[in-house]
């Protein structure tokens, strides 16, 4: 069985496991951790600077102005964008759509959004792996805010024989048969009704950093479909995709959806974000990022760092340090902190592999086996190089920018 807690040397920046970790790194490079965030050589593309900044948190400050606007600014954009979904709401059942994991950001939006008088379609993919917890805070939220819930469940032998092919390719992202899901199952949704906006939860202040090297684009049906092909067992007839032509071209530039992250035009803390859905409706906190899902939860916090290195918490801290939310004196102390205790862990093993079907030797050859890229199977990386030099070209001849996904 493989440690519980990462490997510490002498200081908890240089946290590592004693697994695949070495495979993260370029074989000939040093390890080195960044100056101002905690990002480290686990990014074998990372850069530094020659103050010791990386890359990611000098990219993050440099595109602020760009992305992030907790400021009078970024109110009056919200407002603006406020009044423009309402009056294309009017003669309409919904003025936008929300999509719902259960997680603090998408249910802080669905809080702000009632606060709004928005009249959002919720939709919630249940993919099978909800905790409890999550379904009651999603029960809490969407009363406490007068919405009616929208569910579609995705077919768990197809979902369930998906996720297994996912564990047997041995790649990082293991969580694409869940997102993949989620955001096609939004989107059609949305078609059905005839929405053109959705407001997301996804943030600039607490996700702003990731490194791209850690894994693909979870929305490449390409890349799905051939990993399913080679490992897959079951025909996936009803779980939802989005092809390349219908996420860049038809949803962002003949039909005009948009996604709107409303969490980029607020102070945004998510501390006081959880305090605040904590009494308006008393929804309860997961206590680690993503816990609404019991896969995600051992997939971030024991697949990934057992087998490749990779600790998530890393640039979830990095975004919160460089926007301001938590020092980096904090973010070091909380990294020094196990990502799972003993029991707790035994015990989401036993449920994972029960759910799946597998035995433990299962799950721990999946832990132990080669590490594989996902670029070792089929995928859209070119189509999508040539669509952005195409954007990129358009962007220079009209003089703006067009909605395009990614």
């Amino acid at each position: 069985m493989h440690d519980t807690t990462l490997e510490k040397h002498g200081n908890p920046l240089m946290a590592r496991t004693d697994s695949n970790a070495h495979l993260a790194d370029s074989p000939n490079r040093a390890y080195q951790v960044c100056s101002r965030c905690i990002m480290d050589t686990t990014d074998p593309l990372i850069e530094f600077d020659s103050s010791g900044f990386c890359n990611h948190c000098n990219s993050f400050r440099n595109n602020l102005g760009r992305l992030w606007h907790p400021d009078e600014q970024g109110r009056r954009s919200l407002e603006r964008i406020i009044e423009q979904l309402r009056l294309s709401g009017k003669g309409r059942n919904y003025d936008c759509a929300l999509g719902l994991s259960g997680g603090a950001d998408s249910c802080y939006v669905a809080l702000k959004a009632a606060e709004w008088g928005l009249r959002p379609l919720v939709v919630h993919v249940d993919t099978g792996w909800n905790s409890e917890m999550a379904v009651s805070n999603i029960e809490r939220l969407v009363k406490h805010c007068g919405f009616e819930l929208h569910t579609h469940v995705v077919d768990w032998e197809e979902m369930k024989d998906l996720q297994i092919a996912y564990l047997r390719s041995g790649i990082a992202n293991q969580d694409v048969p869940q997102d993949h899901a989620i955001f096609a199952g939004l989107y059609n949704f949305c078609i059905r009704n005839g929405i053109r906006s959705i407001l997301s939860g996804g943030n600039t202040a607490t996700e702003g950093i990731f490194p791209d090297a850690w894994h693909g684009n979870a929305m490449d049906s390409v890349n799905l479909r051939a990993i399913h092909r080679a490992f897959g067992q079951v025909r996936l007839r009803h779980y939802p995709t989005i092809s390349f032509w219908k996420l860049y071209a038809l949803y962002p530039l003949l039909l005009r959806m948009r996604t709107i992250r409303p969490l980029n035009y607020l102070p945004y803390d998510r501390d006081a974000a959880i305090a605040e859905l904590q009494g308006a409706c008393g929804w309860k906190p997961y206590g680690r990022k993503h816990g609404e899902s019991q896969f995600t939860k051992l997939f971030q916090n024991h697949y990934l760092p057992q087998k490749f290195g990779y600790d998530k918490r890393r640039p979830h801290f990095s975004s919160m340090i460089v926007s301001g939310q938590i020092t980096r004196d904090e973010a070091v102390r909380k990294l020094a902190e196990p990502l799972y205790e003993s029991e707790e862990l035994v015990a989401d093993i036993d449920y994972l592999c029960n759910k799946l079907s597998i035995s433990r030797a299962n799950y721990d050859e999946f832990i132990s086996s080669p590490c594989r890229s996902y670029t070792e199977f089929s995928n859209w990386d070119s189509r999508y190089r040539v669509m952005k030099r195409v954007q990129q070209f358009v962007e220079r001849v009209t003089g703006r920018r067009h909605g395009v996904y990614g």
